[in-house]
């Protein structure tokens, strides 16, 4: 008798410590849920973050509401977004400048991309694209790749800091061979950065011919590119882009395997709740598989990633390697 009163006690006891948090996530979620987009309205940061929340929100039952919390390349919201209350009703909107680039430039940021946030789902993925001035002599990617060996120094690019345009072209003179300035017969590849404070005004003196070529995400060109205003030669994804179907890549270009992309993904706090989180997996495996989805993302040159929290963690770590090696090498410092 004592035996059976000593187990009814302790189920009881186990019961009462367990329901509480259970149901909680059971009823996840019963209010509006926050999605941080670390960035201002009107990018595509912030497009692709309202497309995220649309479709989530369904899925949901919920409103799931954007806060654009801009600033720093993405850094004060991502940090904001880590010290929130990992109960599932805070998320961010994770990406290529905040959560790999920006540990390669300081690494006091504050969070840490892989501990502080549980990765759910990398909603797409885009490649730059490189393009010149259509006035320029140059047609192809390969051409190009042969002045500047042959004329180190004497082209100008432009970019804007440690954004995803500046990154890939790192990436590629370093992969050519960097030449150090002034060395003479270099086979490498030098070039001059002309910075920007911002993608308009790149854009405006690509236009005006200031400057003759620069790397920039596909979606942002592609308008000057039809106009006829802008040439492109290369594209930065390991596969050719069905906007540019005619453009090869860099890979194929004579640097094999060379990859730059834009990204963004969906990501939790760390500690929220394992059965909210598999929640969120199921609910972005959904969406991402919707021909709806596939068409707003593609009909931009956008292209869907491998659904899953395991595939886009991996992602994740090996962005923030690769990016880290590339600015180091460079030494590119925090603005």
């Amino acid at each position: 008798m004592i035996r059976r009163t000593l187990v009814v006690l302790l189920a009881a006891g186990l019961a009462a410590a367990t329901t509480p948090a259970m149901a909680q996530d059971a009823s996840w979620p019963n209010k509006p849920v926050k999605l941080i987009s670390p960035f201002p309205a009107g990018g595509t940061s912030d497009v692709m973050a309202r497309i995220v929340a649309e479709a989530l929100a369904k899925e949901l039952g919920q409103p799931v509401i954007v806060e654009n919390l801009g600033g720093a390349g993405g850094t004060i919201g991502t940090l904001r977004a880590a010290k929130a209350a990992p109960d599932g009703y805070t998320l961010l909107q994770s990406g290529v400048g905040q959560n790999a680039v920006a540990h390669g430039l300081d690494s006091k940021l504050g969070y840490d991309s892989m501990k502080d946030f549980i990765h759910i789902a990398q909603v797409h993925s885009g490649p730059n694209v490189l393009v010149v001035n259509a006035a320029t002599p140059f047609k192809s990617f390969k051409e190009l790749i042969e002045v500047v060996r042959a004329n180190p120094g004497k082209l100008n690019y432009g970019y804007t800091h440690a954004a995803s345009g500046h990154m890939a072209m790192e990436l590629l003179k370093q992969r050519g061979g960097e030449c150090a300035k002034g060395v003479k017969d270099c086979k490498g590849l030098f070039m001059v950065g002309i910075p920007y404070r911002g993608g308009g005004p790149m854009m405006q003196d690509l236009l005006g011919n200031q400057i003759p070529l620069m790397f920039i995400n596909q979606d942002v060109a592609l308008p000057q590119v039809k106009a006829g205003k802008l040439r492109a030669l290369a594209v930065s994804s390991l596969q050719r882009n069905p906007l540019y179907p005619e453009v090869p890549t860099v890979a194929e270009s004579g640097f094999p395997g060379f990859q730059a992309l834009s990204w963004s993904g969906l990501s939790a706090i760390k500690g929220t709740p394992q059965a909210i989180v598999e929640r969120l997996d199921a609910a972005m495996r959904k969406i991402m598989a919707t021909p709806e989805f596939h068409q707003r993302l593609e009909s931009v040159g956008f292209v869907v990633p491998p659904p899953g929290a395991k595939a886009y963690t991996t992602f994740v770590q090996s962005e923030l390697e690769l990016w880290t090696r590339v600015i180091k090498a460079a030494g590119i410092k925090p603005e």
